[in-house]
């Protein structure tokens, strides 16, 4: 991986993402927050349906859009992050995004009920 796009994930926060739509099969563009934690990739949000999360349940792959900082589109999949210590590890991280989300329910609720994945990027399998 370039030393722009590590340096990107590092201190960027805003992507867009490109999924396939779940139900229609069509290429999705959205543009979503995400967290680099402990060398890793987060994807998350406040509870409730997410067309994204839906769509990277059906079909895991993904385009990850970098776009601040540099520009790339880096060829990912999505894994579903159902651990509970991992998920509460990953809302109690200092980070500008978790704390906006620990702003708006609470970290026992966030654990519990928000759509979450780990971005794997492929190139780097």
């Amino acid at each position: 991986m370039e030393i722009e796009v590590r340096a990107a994930l590092t201190s960027d926060g805003t992507v867009d993402i490109t999924t396939v739509g779940a139900r229609s099969g069509q290429r999705r563009r959205t543009e979503i927050w995400f967290l680099h934690l402990g060398g890793r990739v987060f994807i998350t949000g406040t509870p409730g349906r997410r067309n994204w999360y839906a769509n990277l349940l059906e079909n895991e792959r993904l385009t990850f859009h970098l776009k601040e900082s540099t520009i790339a589109d880096l060829p990912a999949r999505a894994v579903r992050v159902t651990d509970p210590g991992l998920r509460r590890w990953v809302f109690e991280q200092p980070h500008r995004w978790v704390d906006w989300y620990r702003s708006q329910v609470s970290l026992d609720e966030l654990v519990r009920s928000s759509p979450m994945v780990e971005v794997i990027f492929l190139e780097d399998q």
